[in-house]
């Protein structure tokens, strides 16, 4: 009988434990299977201009920085001043997915909060953002030159992330040259 009371005791633990750990750890660094592989190929109408598509492929050949964003996100609109901040150095095409949002919206919170963008591809429906595997957004992915994934940041680049993390990123895989 003894036993048989010992085993939720134990059970119950090794759920505390569990969640102990859990607590500890960074939502913020949730590792991307696309780290050291090509960004996945794609075709998106743009969002300027529908009749013409933005590739994946316009992006090789330079380091840049894929951002993806939406109208309706609240933290889109606190990264989009150091996004600003990057576009103002010139170190790195930063280039956009319209995720999941509508045509005339995006537009406009464009227009509002300043379009920092070299190119945009607008993802109404979420299935480039898919393939990317967006967990929500913004995201921010780093390519070096050949299109490879170097890095992504999940949620919205702050002041420190801009100075610790994105800027030092591009840095070096342009001193790097890769």
């Amino acid at each position: 009988m003894k036993k048989k009371a010992l085993i939720p005791l134990l059970i119950f633990g090794v759920l505390a434990v569990l969640l102990a750990v859990g607590l500890r750890l960074d939502p913020h660094t949730v590792p991307s299977p696309l780290i050291g592989k090509p960004l996945p190929a794609f075709t998106a109408p743009q969002l300027h201009a529908p009749e013409q598509t933005f590739s994946s492929d316009e992006m090789i050949g330079e380091v840049s920085v894929v951002n993806v964003f939406a109208s309706w996100c609240i933290p889109c609109r606190q990264e989009h001043p150091y996004l600003a901040q990057l576009a103002a150095r010139g170190i790195a095409p930063i280039y956009g997915l319209s995720y999941k949002d509508r045509r005339e919206d995006a537009r406009a919170w464009l227009a509002r909060f300043g379009d920092v963008y070299r190119a945009i591809a607008y993802d109404p429906e979420g299935r480039v953002g898919l393939d990317l595997g967006v967990y929500g957004v913004p995201e921010t992915f780093i390519l070096d030159r050949h299109g490879v994934v170097r890095y992504k940041h999940i949620g919205p680049i702050d002041a420190a992330a801009l100075r610790d993390e994105i800027v030092p990123r591009i840095e070096r895989l342009i001193r790097e040259g890769q």
